[in-house]
């Protein structure tokens, strides 16, 4: 196998060194083609094959949600050759809080790729680097509220209008107005941003702790009054619309005087997609840098342990024997998003994420969040720069 085609820099155009001859199918759409790969320590293995002994293995600590693609790793059956793997559940706000704070006690990690590149750009962090493994993915139209008496019913009626968000620079926000601006008109400075000091969701928010914000004195942004979340500020009027990551709990209550912008949404983020091709990232994976320093195999390892994982979730989506999944048509919806997004639609690796990461890039450098645009080449390992599967 080899990496094929062209990918911007010249770092994307060295050829796939061989692995060993396999046939591959439709099921093993995410098998690996690795650029460069030699044998390493850490390769992975299914939990039934031979490990070192205990004393001789390296302890990796992983942290991230339970999702089904990370479940082969989390229960076992898949690990790193000679290391012991643990995986621990922590929701966003302690991942990120674990990657930027002072503890950071996990080797590898998943984190916000938007928080992650604020940070790199603004306040030259470096503590961890990057492995392309995509690991939260979402379309965002679901994630835009609006009051029902103030006129909204379009995206360009947002021009104008206050918007509570619990955090400015979170991912979520951050695609909503890149594809607000780009698809519809409406940039970030036609709105008026209100930022909560709390959330609905009783989530900790992060305040300044991950840098300041980087606007025009004109910008149009405020802090919201103390204590009071972003459902609060809707119900009573102080804000139009919500725009949030989260599922506000003025929705979860079924609040009549709020809805969503796009009630179809499903069939906005479809259109979106077939015009962009774009399936926006939101979490990525990252290892301690001095972790990466002492095994320089595992960024690689890590990369086939990930991908590995999700092919065994698609294997679970796919099949007919029993329902894996607690949807009773979740056959016929994996089929339905294969046609659309292609047999691999949650793809791992720097080449076929290209685009979404550029736009990342951008987003992050003309909103406000970063300094300087970045390259996407600076913030991954190297050694994971060509890894892609196929």
């Amino acid at each position: 196998m080899s990496v094929d085609g062209e990918c911007g820099s010249n770092w994307f155009a060295r050829k796939a060194d061989s692995m060993k001859n396999r046939k591959i199918n439709r099921r093993d759409v995410t098998k690996m083609a690795l650029v460069g790969v030699a044998a390493a320590v850490c390769n992975p293995i299914g939990a039934s094959q031979v490990r070192a002994t205990e004393a001789d293995m390296l302890r990796v600590k992983i942290a991230g949600y339970a999702y089904d693609r990370v479940r082969a790793i989390q229960d076992g059956r898949l690990g790193l050759d000679g290391c012991e793997v643990s995986f621990h559940v922590e929701d966003i706000y302690h991942l990120n809080e674990n990657v930027f704070g002072p503890t950071q006690k996990y080797d590898v990690t998943e984190t916000g790729l938007i928080p992650y590149v604020t940070k790199y750009a603004n306040d030259d962090f470096r503590a961890y680097t990057l492995i392309p493994v995509f690991i939260s993915r979402i379309f965002r139209h679901r994630n835009i509220f609006v009051r029902t008496d103030r006129g909204i019913e379009k995206p360009e009626d947002l021009r104008g209008k206050r918007i509570g968000t619990p955090g400015y620079g979170m991912s979520a926000c951050t695609w909503i107005r890149g594809f607000l601006q780009d698809i519809y008109g409406v940039k970030p400075e036609d709105m008026h941003w209100i930022e909560t000091t709390a959330s609905s969701d009783g989530g900790k928010l992060q305040d300044d702790k991950f840098g300041k914000y980087l606007f025009p004195d004109d910008f149009p942004f405020e802090k919201g009054p103390a204590g009071v979340d972003e459902s609060e500020m809707i119900i009573s009027g102080d804000v139009d619309a919500l725009i949030t990551a989260i599922s506000p709990k003025v929705i979860l209550d079924g609040h009549p005087k709020v809805k969503r912008l796009f009630p179809d949404f499903q069939s906005e983020e479809k259109a979106y997609f077939s015009t962009t091709k774009v399936f926006p990232i939101m979490h990525v994976i990252a290892i301690r840098q001095d972790f990466a320093d002492a095994n320089p195999e595992l960024p690689k390892a890590i990369f086939s342990m990930y991908s590995k994982s999700k092919q065994e979730a698609y294997d679970d989506l796919e099949t007919t024997t029993v329902l894996k999944v607690t949807l009773p048509w979740v056959t016929q919806e994996f089929e339905d998003t294969r046609a659309l997004m292609g047999d691999n639609y949650w793809p791992y690796g720097v080449k076929p994420n290209l685009k979404e990461l550029e736009l990342v890039m951008r987003y992050t450098h003309e909103q406000g969040l970063a300094k300087r645009r970045l390259k996407v080449e600076e913030i991954f390992h190297p050694s994971t720069l060509d890894l892609i599967e196929t």
